[in-house]
């Protein structure tokens, strides 16, 4: 059964109402939308050294050394905030508030005590926010551009009206992925920002192919047409279905690799921030471009008046259609009903007649 549902969707025989259904893609939004707000509310975003200043310890990992054995001795010696990382396979990565030079020295002798290091092989090093804040700002401005960018390409290439569904489908993911990111305590670094502005690339590619589909598709309606602009858009969002899921599948697999089995395998810890903001901003972008997108596009499209009286004729047509077969449906029935009384009959008179014959 599943390799026919499988083989059908290829050939893009199954059309998935996924328009009709908006108002459950709608809710769930809504409520991924609610769930991420919460955890940026509650536990805000785990921002990295680069973004707040901090001071930062590398030193190599001895064995039997554990992140709770790191982080008591570094915090015995003062430190309050105190972030212990595996970096790469060799080495511990600790992150702690800013401190002057007398906690440093202090913080590197009770690793060195702890661990039985060199004091000077614990490397450590200040990072203060101000760099932090021109990169933030700078991904901030990145961020607008784009978004005024994209609004007039599509605007220009397609119509505002489509522009404005796209732009409103990124907002919901970069939300969802931020959400994601605060629930799950990942530290937020430059490669973080760089996994959500790609992410907004990925999920305005999936929507342009689906919008293309449904400006072929709704561009040959006319006036006589048999569907609205509703089930044409349903029609094109049916046949691009395959399509956006082989694209998604495609992507997020190296990316699930590098998430899963990099970072719990190899101790790839450095590429984790980045592998999960494009593994979430994947998933969600696949999801807004067929369910969020598209559904927002044909709610701002039926309010025009040209939508508006082909759904109103398409409806009459379908009205009449469905009256004439009525009709003929009891015109059959009235006349197997009127065959009956003359069938009946005509035996009657046959049997008094044979009656008579043999008298």
């Amino acid at each position: 059964m599943m390799p026919g549902v499988i083989s059908r969707l290829y050939r893009g025989d199954i059309n998935i109402d996924f328009v009709g259904k908006r108002k459950i893609w709608y809710a769930l939004s809504a409520f991924l939308l609610i769930f991420s707000i919460i955890g940026l509310i509650i536990h805000g975003l785990n921002l990295g050294v680069e973004f707040k200043g901090g001071s930062v310890f590398d030193f190599a990992r001895t064995p039997g050394s554990s992140v709770e054995q790191v982080r008591d001795t570094v915090t015995g010696a003062g430190p309050h905030q105190v972030i212990v990382q595996e970096a790469g396979d060799k080495n511990w990565r600790v992150t702690t508030e800013s401190l002057d030079g007398a906690e440093v020295t202090k913080v590197q002798q009770a690793l060195s005590k702890q661990f039985g290091v060199q004091e000077n092989q614990v490397s450590s090093q200040v990072i203060g926010a101000t760099w932090g804040g021109e990169v933030s700002q700078k991904a901030w401005i990145g961020l607008v551009v784009f978004m005024i960018l994209i609004m007039l390409y599509l605007s220009v290439a397609f119509e505002w009206r489509m522009a404005l569904a796209a732009v409103v489908a990124l907002v919901h993911d970069l939300v969802i992925t931020a959400g994601i990111y605060a629930w799950s305590g990942f530290e937020v670094t430059p490669a973080t920002m760089l996994g959500f502005l790609t992410i907004l690339g990925y999920s305005l590619y999936d929507a342009v192919v689906v919008f293309d589909m449904i400006k072929e598709v709704t561009g040959k309606l006319g006036s006589s047409a048999r569907m609205t602009y509703t089930e044409a858009a349903n029609n094109a969002l049916s046949h691009t279905l395959i399509r956006s899921l082989n694209t998604s599948l495609v992507a997020i697999l190296p990316v699930a690799a590098i998430l899963f089995i990099g970072t719990t395998l190899l101790g790839a810890g450095t590429l984790k921030d980045l592998s999960l903001a494009l593994f979430v901003g994947m998933i969600v972008g696949t999801y807004s471009s067929l369910c969020v997108a598209t559904p927002i596009l044909v709610t701002l499209k039926e309010r025009e008046p040209k939508w508006q009286a082909l759904a109103k004729r398409v409806a009459a047509r379908q009205a009449s259609v469905a009256k004439a077969a009525a009709a003929e449906a009891v015109a059959a029935g009235d006349g197997a009903s009127a065959k009956e009384p003359v069938t009946a009959g005509t035996q009657n008179t046959a049997q008094a007649d044979g009656k008579r014959k043999k008298r």
